[in-house]
């Protein structure tokens, strides 16, 4: 009997550690709050703010400016498009990009091409870490932080990233994925810092879930402080399939948290695509903005509906759904979201079905839910009409 009241009273304990669990994942839970204007896309106003220069293509060649304050664009010279090789620095003045005439060189311009600077050599990706480091991958994979200053000369500091997919801005945590011992691959938090510790007291590592292709897009926060991913949520029996929710977590946190709840809402969804990184935060790490897709079958690449832009605030815990404008063009990748330096609108290209315009430069007021055509004619340089960033004026 002691034994049976001792198991008893252990089985108690942990049902109210998960309950108490469950309570805050489910009060952390968002359903959508629909932001939808009456009016249509609207025209450019003569005076648009916020400014500053967005950056993308309107041919196959440049990379372009668009300048929001005089409404006119120009190509840069001696570039070639990018996207996601392509890093805006933490202050929107500054953008890293691969040298087109010199593989593997690194350099970095202002918004406007101008103060073309070399930062590094023998690099396929660079970004910065903090304000005054660089982040630098290196074709064989291996990864180091250096200060931007003098970064070929001065000392490295090398990162263990094997299995690695994204580290933590300013911080030594990181995105690993690994093949678990049934075979299946699986997304873990970590402590790059502590590998091989897990297990020791205060040392932990977080299983985030299976990662699984068009369910599996995360990016951190600016500052490192969240963790923002993409994983399954609820079954839906109607079409055969799991749904996609937004998951967020903290370093040190013993778990995620459930920031959406989608398939209340909707039933199954997808979150944005194939690509990994394209979960969008705010410059002020308050807000992530991604692209919902509603399914309506078992294959999230073939059997889909219409996508519309999402945002989730970390602070308020609000979903809000911008429904003014949707797309049928997310597949493998929707639209790439570039916030203003200010945190107040998201620009990206869309195109909008019957107007005979192409694919426009459009931005969303994630205020009041509105939709401005700054300009036309954005090309696919590289298969879709993404916007690389959007920056300040020097």
């Amino acid at each position: 009997m002691p034994r049976i009241d001792k198991l008893v009273s252990m089985f108690a304990v942990i049902v109210a550690v998960l309950s108490v669990w469950w309570a805050d994942n489910v009060q952390a839970q968002s359903a959508p709050t629909p932001v939808c204007p009456s009016q249509g896309i609207q025209p450019r106003p003569a005076n648009f703010q916020p400014g500053g220069i967005v950056l993308t293509t309107f041919d196959r060649d440049s990379i372009w400016v668009y300048e929001i304050e005089q409404d006119t664009r120009y190509p840069l010279p001696e570039t070639v498009p990018c996207t996601r090789n392509c890093r805006p620095s933490p202050n929107g003045l500054w953008l890293t990009r691969m040298d087109s005439e010199n593989g593997f060189t690194f350099t970095k311009m202002r918004f406007d091409g101008t103060q073309r600077t070399p930062l590094v050599d023998g690099a396929t990706d660079v970004r910065w870490w903090d304000e005054n480091t660089l982040l630098v991958w290196t074709p064989d994979h291996r990864a180091y932080l250096v200060p931007e200053v003098d970064a070929n000369t001065a000392p490295r500091d090398y990162l263990d990233v094997s299995n690695v997919v994204a580290v933590q801005p300013g911080g030594r945590h990181a995105l690993t994925v690994r093949q678990d011992e049934t075979g299946v691959f699986v997304r873990i938090l970590e402590n790059l810092e502590l590998r091989g510790l897990n297990g020791v007291a205060g040392v932990r590592s977080v299983l985030l879930g299976e990662d699984i292709s068009y369910y599996n897009g995360a990016a951190w926060s600016p500052s490192g402080a969240w963790l923002a991913y993409v994983a399954t949520g609820t079954f839906d029996d109607s079409v055969g399939t799991y749904g996609s929710e937004l998951f967020g977590i903290r370093p040190g946190d013993a778990a995620p948290t459930q920031w959406t709840d989608l398939h209340s809402a909707y039933g199954a969804t997808r979150i944005n695509g194939h690509t990994l990184g394209d979960l969008s935060w705010s410059p002020d790490g308050t807000t992530v903005a991604f692209w919902v897709t509603e399914l309506i079958g078992s294959n999230p690449l073939a059997d889909t509906g219409n996508a519309t832009i999402h945002t989730y605030n970390v602070q308020s815990g609000e979903l809000r759904a911008y429904c003014a404008y949707s797309t049928i063009e997310h597949t493998p990748n929707p639209p790439r979201l570039a916030w203003s330096p200010d945190s107040t609108h998201i620009a990206f290209g869309g195109n909008i079905p019957g107007d005979d315009q192409g694919y426009l430069l459009l931005a969303l007021n994630t205020a009041e839910g509105t939709y401005t055509q700054l300009s036309a004619g954005i090309y696919p340089a590289l298969g879709m009409p993404d916007v690389i960033g959007w920056g300040q004026r020097p």
